[in-house]
């Protein structure tokens, strides 16, 4: 093998066998050891998606980098590395930290005087890509991540919700996806869930009901009850009624659950739907945006044995859908004019350039604005999903 091969191939085992909590000073000795970097530092992006923050001083505000604009922002946006360097000659490289579409950083190293960042710049990236790769099952055991995801704390609602979520993105050849819950430390009721396989994505969108503990523990019944039902493996109209069931039993009509349940064959576009609620559904497709209509059916846990039925929707190649919650479409501004679906729609179009994981905090951003305020009095949640269409062989 290459020094360069070899090189890596000692780094990937150093992550492997690393402490859970050591990944980002074993990334460091690694760098400094072996690429001849002065430093190296992993930043964490919070929960809010406003700022990274170094996984070795978390909650530190003078330590934190906004995500937009500065240097590691940009990395960690556009998805490429980011080369700076000073009068002096010393270079700075930013390097995005994924794992398998979940943005979850940026990793910041700094080379002395003279190095030349260029010739080792794919071997670096690699290596971000491979810490981003060891997070996920070090989190199992420790909670130095979670920490340095977070500029305060969180409620226990926010707490209990965020434990139920996915990642904030993900990928594949055939879609990209992402979604954004606001506010990020006080969340009550929405949520997010999805799952993929080799053939197709199925995705919950849930729009949750009540204020705080209360809340939390209503969708968190909800989400577990879809869950079991899909991991039976059984269509998503049922999924809906046997959690409808689960939601009833406990609460006896006195709380719903008003989630979307979508289910995307990924080689063909085929979408089966069930709207069980009030999250809103919108497609941009060649630069035209239109509100999905849908045949609307109850919500979960309403009624006692609720039957729904899944409605198909085509997408064609390109296609982008929005999903919000009502905390999104409903808001209105200090006049008293709601948000709406024209403004969505305008909104919509304002970001089509952008990637699917950027898109919902541009979207929560504009919607501020809107407010007039930063915080909003109701959990605002956006869901971005596009489709690319069946990918050639080997692409």
């Amino acid at each position: 093998m290459t020094d360069d091969v070899n090189r890596l191939v000692a780094a990937g085992r150093a992550l492997r066998t690393a402490a859970p909590y050591r990944l980002a000073a074993t990334v460091r000795d690694v760098l400094c050891g072996h690429y001849g970097a002065e430093n190296a530092e992993f930043l964490m992006v919070d929960y809010g998606l406003k700022v990274l923050q170094p996984v070795s001083a978390p909650a530190d505000p003078a330590q934190a980098v906004p995500v937009h604009g500065s240097a590691a922002g940009r990395a960690f946006g556009a998805q490429q590395p980011f080369v700076m360097r000073d009068d002096d000659g010393r270079s700075w490289l930013h390097l995005p930290v994924t794992a398998r579409g979940d943005r979850l950083g940026v990793l910041r190293v700094t080379l002395p005087p003279g190095a030349r960042p260029e010739d080792d710049l794919t071997e670096l990236a690699e290596l971000a890509r491979m810490l981003g790769h060891e997070v996920p099952p070090a989190e199992r055991d420790t909670d130095f991540y979670e920490l340095a995801r977070r500029t305060g704390r969180l409620t226990l609602a926010a707490e209990m919700q965020w434990q139920l979520l996915p990642a904030r993105s993900s990928a594949g050849p055939e879609y990209a996806l992402g979604a954004q819950l606001e506010p990020a430390y006080a969340t009550f009721g929405d949520n997010f869930d999805w799952s993929v396989s080799a053939d197709r994505l199925l995705l919950y969108v849930t729009d949750g009901m009540g204020e705080g503990i209360d809340a939390s523990l209503l969708t968190s019944l909800g989400i577990n009850a879809l869950r079991n039902a899909r991991r039976a493996g059984i269509p998503i109209a049922d999924q809906a009624a046997l959690a409808d069931q689960a939601v009833y039993a406990q609460y006896r009509g006195r709380a719903h659950l008003s989630v979307l349940l979508l289910d995307l064959e990924l080689s063909s576009g085929r979408l089966q739907v069930v709207d069980a609620g009030s999250p809103r559904m919108l497609r941009l497709r060649d630069g035209a945006v239109t509100t999905v209509r849908l045949e609307p059916q109850l919500p979960l846990g309403m009624f006692e044995e609720t039957d729904y039925t899944a409605q198909e929707v085509r997408l064609r190649p390109g296609d982008r859908l929005l999903f919000v919650s009502d905390g999104v479409h409903a808001v209105t501004a200090p006049g008293g004019e709601q948000y709406g679906e024209r403004a969505l729609a305008r909104a919509l179009t304002a970001t089509r350039l952008l990637p699917a994981a950027d898109v919902p905090a541009a979207i929560l951003r504009e919607l501020g604005g809107h407010r007039g305020r930063p915080e909003p009095d109701d959990d605002a949640l956006v869901v971005c999903l596009d489709w690319f269409g069946k990918q050639p062989m080997g692409r």
